[in-house]
């Protein structure tokens, strides 16, 4: 998924918060300034093309994951959370291989 077609949505206040994000975000301390500057300066490191409804992708930005997808010319917010070393490399874009 192309990271400036998301920034574009982004910035142009086309966003949708999945009820699943925003329940997530308050859990974990997360507001959405931090999901937007995410946004506008990380980058996409898996892409989900085959997800139900949309198409979506992982972001990586400012130390934490966003999971986010484009439908119907909006950009939905599904989840954000921080990464935890445990399963993610230190430069957290690669998953580790399970035990």
């Amino acid at each position: 998924m192309d990271i400036e077609r998301l920034r574009i949505l982004c910035n142009n206040q086309r966003l949708i918060v999945t009820q699943h994000c925003i329940k997530r975000m308050m859990e974990r301390g997360i507001e959405l300034t931090e999901i937007k500057q995410a946004i506008a300066k990380g980058e996409v490191i898996e892409d989900y093309p085959d997800d139900y409804p949309y198409p979506s992708c992982l972001i990586l930005g400012e130390g934490i994951h966003i999971v986010a997808g484009i439908g119907d010319d909006m950009l939905w917010l599904i989840t954000a959370y921080r990464p935890d070393l445990d399963q993610w490399s230190d430069d957290l874009k690669t998953r580790r291989e399970k035990p």
